[in-house]
């Protein structure tokens, strides 16, 4: 007989982080339930899920109040909980995340190897896990050979009875604590007696520190009969799982600095390009002034690489506010730095402004990434000896007045057979050379700033082409 799919409840109140886990986890073979908040999520959770994955920052509390809350409830305190986190990534945060219960620690942007390895070491653990209470249910006729330490806590509190693992893990003071309180050999060899200090009724579960050892201890309730109940105390040495966890972490760190190097890369090229060959061009120039503009000219683009180089450095600070950004300037920008692109590719780039200066309210650097993608996509769809117009105009619209932005191309168009994916993650027409994220990711970062991305597309010979609209709302206008 098949084993059950493992469910899996994801929590996060962002829509595309939800799509993009559970897509990748259905992938993998897991069955996948979503919740937006984390009273949904506490509701849900009774259900017992094999893993909740939580992210930290939701709407109605944090994420780390609902593990807490999750881990002291014993109906589903042995559920495990991985906390996600885009915001939330220093070591404090983690810590608190774990003290709260969380059995795993993972920050945006996630790699789809990372997340499904640490599934799979969570689903484990948590097997592991049910065996020992399985085991701690039928201890006459397995209760020596466990490898975790099992103790028998009597009702008056007691140790009455534990295997070889538990004595060893004691340092052998388990042997001359029979018929002792339980709580004073937790305190000798841990330095806490927390675990026995709450009802005979309650699930504890936590970690203990001891020298370079992590001991995880679990207590459960044990009925006697006539009324009475004992606790089933368990040890388990996880120190091989911690380091297995540090070695995770760690991997994905080298892993997320791997792709902001080859996006640094990607990004500083041109500019790079661009300062070499004025460079040359000051070295052959006969005339003064050239040579001073050609340097000049090298000095804006060797600051450009350093601003790039600052933005790829505060990538996953998610933290600044957003500013008044004059969209002539962005545009003006991302038309210059596709200039030399569209050439070589014998495309033109024509920006038509309207004279007008339109200001919204946002973060720069995403809609720079929002319009490079979308030039950049359009460059590389035209035709050569064609143009790519863009164009910027105000619009009034149901949401209210805005600047609305299209970026058209003679291409070929998009096939209609195609088109209502064209927004979906991981969806490319360009095989390896692309990731599928660039129009997902524009979009959203279009929506985040209160907009829409929309687009119109022909494939009929002699009247093909591709035009993408942007609509953001605008809070001045400079004319």
């Amino acid at each position: 007989m098949a084993e059950p799919t493992s469910r899996i409840l994801i929590v996060d109140d962002r829509e595309q982080n939800r799509y993009v886990l559970a897509r990748l986890l259905k992938r993998a073979g897991y069955e996948c339930e979503q919740a937006t908040t984390g009273r949904e999520a506490l509701e849900r959770v009774q259900s017992l899920p094999d893993i909740v994955i939580l992210d930290v920052n939701l709407p109605d509390m944090s994420g780390t109040e609902v593990c807490a809350k999750i881990k002291r409830d014993p109906a589903t305190s042995q559920v495990s909980i991985l906390q996600i986190s885009a915001a939330f990534v220093s070591n404090e945060d983690k810590a608190k995340a774990l003290d709260a219960g969380a059995d795993g620690y993972l920050m945006h942007p996630i790699d789809s190897v990372v997340l499904v390895s640490t599934v799979r070491s969570l689903l484990r653990l948590r097997k592991a896990e049910m065996l020992a209470r399985e085991t701690a249910t039928q201890w006459q006729a397995t209760f020596d050979s466990l490898q975790e330490g099992l103790a028998v806590v009597d009702g008056d509190g007691n140790l009455s009875r534990a295997n070889q693992a538990f004595m060893s893990m004691c340092n052998g003071d388990g042997s001359t604590a029979l018929g002792k309180p339980a709580a004073d050999l937790l305190q000798r060899n841990f330095g806490t007696a927390e675990p026995l200090s709450r009802s005979a009724s309650e699930h504890y579960h936590g970690e203990f520190q001891v020298g370079d050892k992590a001991v995880q201890v679990s207590v459960a309730p044990l009925p006697l009969g006539k009324g009475r109940a004992g606790r089933v105390l368990v040890l388990a040495d996880v120190t091989d799982r911690k380091l297995a966890d540090y070695a995770i972490r760690t991997a994905e760190r080298l892993a997320e600095g791997g792709k902001l190097a080859q996006a640094l890369a990607h990004e500083i090229n041109n500019p790079l390009e661009a300062a070499v060959n004025l460079v040359y061009l000051a070295q052959i120039a006969t005339v003064r002034d050239d040579v001073q503009s050609y340097l000049q000219s090298a000095g804006d683009e060797l600051a450009r690489v350093g601003r790039i180089t600052k933005q790829s450095l505060s990538f996953h600070r998610d933290t600044s506010q957003p500013t008044t950004v004059k969209l002539a300037e962005v545009l003006t920008d991302v038309v210059d730095l596709y200039a030399k692109l569209a050439s070589a590719r014998k495309v033109t780039i024509a920006f038509d402004g309207n004279v007008a200066d339109y200001s919204v309210l946002g973060f720069p650097g995403q809609l720079r990434q929002v319009f490079s993608n979308l030039i950049r996509n359009a460059v590389e769809a035209s035709q050569p000896d064609s143009e790519v117009i863009v164009r910027m105009r105000l619009a009034q619209r149901a949401i209210g007045r805005g600047a609305r932005i299209t970026i058209h191309d003679r291409g070929k168009g998009i096939p209609s057979n195609i088109q209502h994916k064209l927004f979906d993650p991981f969806f490319t027409t360009k095989e390896l050379k692309g990731s599928g994220l660039g129009l997902w990711v524009s979009k959203t970062i279009v929506a985040n700033h209160h907009g829409t991305l929309r687009f119109h597309s022909r494939t009929l010979r002699g009247f093909s082409g591709t035009s993408f609209e942007v609509f953001l709302p605008v809070v001045s206008q400079s004319l």
